[in-house]
């Protein structure tokens, strides 16, 4: 089977996850610059088969875009012009930074290791694609 692979898309960083083969478990991947994210997606994508991306998508309470909704559609479909064969589903991520953030806040790290938002975005990522999975 292949992977899935999750992206919590920022402005400046995107925290990605990866399901397991059997597509089971979600752990973080790693936490890259955004304007590097397609560069790093291609030498993935060609060594370990994906098939399909879950992508956190903004959304207000009251289900409005939010500032981050227009970055995360473009991305969207720059991502679907480069790998057209790979399926794009969108995921709500209200909240998942601030799950991220408790989870976190009780692993038992030092405060500053629990401030860096690189660790928060792929908490985040895991967070998403682990609800995908069930």
């Amino acid at each position: 089977m292949a992977r899935i692979l999750a992206l919590d898309y920022g402005k400046k960083r995107t925290g990605i996850a990866v399901s397991d083969p059997l597509q089971i478990i979600a752990t973080a991947l790693d936490t890259v610059d955004s304007n590097e994210l397609i560069g790093y997606l291609k030498k993935y994508i060609a060594r370990e088969p994906v098939e399909k991306i879950i992508i956190g998508y903004p959304l207000n309470f009251d289900n409005s875009p939010t500032d981050a909704t227009p970055l995360v559609e473009k991305f969207i479909i720059k991502f679907g012009n480069v790998f057209p064969n790979i399926p794009v589903i969108k995921t709500d991520e209200r909240m998942t930074s601030k799950m991220a953030s408790q989870a976190i806040s009780g692993m038992g790290l030092k405060k500053k290791d629990r401030e860096k938002k690189e660790l928060i975005d792929s908490v985040s990522a895991v967070m998403m694609l682990q609800e995908y999975l069930q």
